[in-house]
């Protein structure tokens, strides 16, 4: 009796052996098999995220070079105000020669010679055209 139960331990270790054996060598292959099966299901999605984002990099540099674009051209305006100031003066003065060619050909026309003209200061005026 006693070898029948020496026989049933060393079955009943030696089961247990295999069967944790057997459990060691295929849990790597287990884990791997979930973890392929996880990419499978996300690996999709993943992709769609990463298309968008660089969909949207895109937009974003765009809209980056737009605005530095507009910021530069505002910056050149500043800096243009000098011209205005000038195309200011050039007017005044062209208003002013009209005015005096205007009061000129009134008195001409009423018999009244006219009285020469006070110097204009052409420092700023466009050269004439023949």
């Amino acid at each position: 009796m006693e070898d029948q139960e020496m026989q049933m331990k060393v079955r009943r270790v030696t089961d247990k052996f295999t069967e944790s054996m057997y459990v060691l060598a295929n849990e790597p292959s287990v884990a791997l098999y979930r973890l392929q099966e996880h990419v499978r299901r996300s690996l999709p999605e993943l992709v769609q995220h990463k298309t968008d984002m660089q969909s949207w990099e895109e937009q974003s540099q765009g809209a980056i070079y737009t605005v530095e674009y507009a910021c530069s051209a505002v910056k050149s305006m500043k800096n243009s105000s000098v011209y205005f100031k000038n195309m200011d003066s050039l007017l005044c003065q062209a208003i002013s020669m009209k005015e005096q060619i205007n009061n000129s050909q009134g008195r001409s026309l009423h018999g009244v010679t006219p009285s020469p003209s006070p110097p204009v200061s052409t420092a700023h005026a466009p050269p004439t055209s023949p």
